[in-house]
């Protein structure tokens, strides 16, 4: 099975989002800042700061969640119980973000954030439990 290149190109995926997300999220605080916004009464410099804080702990997340499939392909085996976790939520993070980006920015868009999506889950699927792992089954009666 080719486990070890879908890992390596999960993570490599995941490695060139994580700038990305942080490129986006520069761009909507400049926009905060020129523009002095503000959300209910919020200090404009808050949301600025707020901005550029999700922007730098999102494409950090993306870092790490770069870091288990590389390791995992690397190594070849399987992540631990803490990386399928992390994998999982950012998967899940993954399909609820390219359902809002299919109306806010097409379709484009919605194809990218699915084919990570399709990565991430092709990486744990691939590296799921192996007969080796997986416990024995009752003898039959």
């Amino acid at each position: 099975m080719a486990r070890r290149p879908i890992a390596l190109a999960t993570a490599v995926v995941l490695f060139l989002e994580a700038p990305g997300i942080v490129a986006i999220n520069a761009v909507m605080a400049r926009f905060v800042k020129a523009q002095s916004m503000s959300l209910d009464g919020l200090d404009p410099d808050a949301m600025y700061t707020g901005t550029w804080a999700l922007g730098l702990a999102s494409g950090a997340l993306l870092l790490l969640c770069g870091l288990v499939p590389l390791v995992a392909g690397i190594r070849d085996r399987r992540p631990g119980r803490a990386g399928r976790a992390l994998l999982i939520g950012c998967a899940v993070v993954h399909g609820i973000l390219g359902a809002v980006t299919v109306g806010l920015l097409g379709w484009g868009a919605f194809a990218f954030m699915m084919v990570v999506l399709g990565l991430i889950v092709l990486t744990l699927v691939a590296y799921g439990e192996t007969r080796a792992d997986a416990p024995e089954a009752p003898a039959a009666a």
